[in-house]
């Protein structure tokens, strides 16, 4: 039969090593890394993450324009899909008339499903090339969202590699321990056994 005697590394008794008690201490210290120090440290890495893409966009959107182009150009047949399987834009000769009624044409990229004719919203830089949105929201959030929980788990995977190593070399302490006092016991105990009760 098997008795369970909790916390008896906590407590003073002829069995427990030094070691158990290091091992009882890191095992405290691990919940409580991972209970409040890997979610703080996402958090922690979320806010900065979260204000570095709101001021990444904000610069976008001051560098970049959006104008409403008509696409003058022939878009591909078949458009071109990302390796997950979705739609992408693709680039096509587009038409717009800026503020002083002066008419441009460029190639600007489109989103995918995009016709002859359609007028769609692109965007370009100071220098009039075509470039990409600024990030909206959702993908402030989403970068945001990825990395906190990348942190989070960075963190976690740490402390749980660190009480690995500490758990491995407090075994081999108790596996000496107990040799130690195998060897201050053996002698006597042959003894005994040898000359019997």
């Amino acid at each position: 039969m098997r008795t369970r005697v909790r916390g008896w590394r906590w407590r003073r008794n002829p069995l427990r090593r030094r070691s158990d008690v290091v091992e009882a201490w890191t095992v405290l210290a691990v919940a409580v890394l991972l209970l409040v120090a890997a979610p703080l440290a996402g958090a922690v890495a979320g806010w900065w993450a979260h204000d570095h893409a709101r001021a990444v966009a904000a610069a976008d959107r001051a560098e970049r324009h959006r104008v409403r182009a008509e696409v003058v150009g022939t878009p591909p047949d078949r458009p071109t899909t990302t390796p997950g399987g979705r739609d992408h834009s693709y680039p096509v000769e587009v038409r717009w008339t800026d503020r002083a009624a002066r008419t441009h044409t460029t190639q600007a990229r489109v989103p995918a499903g995009t016709r002859r004719g359609d007028t769609v919203d692109v965007w370009f830089d100071s220098r009039e090339r075509s470039v990409p949105p600024p990030p909206g929201d959702s993908q402030i959030w989403q970068h945001t969202v990825t990395i906190g929980t990348c942190a989070a788990g960075g963190a976690a995977a740490v402390v749980l590699l660190a009480n690995a190593v500490v758990r491995r070399v407090a075994t081999r302490h108790r596996l000496a321990e107990w040799e130690r006092a195998w060897a201050r016991t053996e002698p006597q105990w042959t003894r005994r056994q040898a000359g019997g009760p």
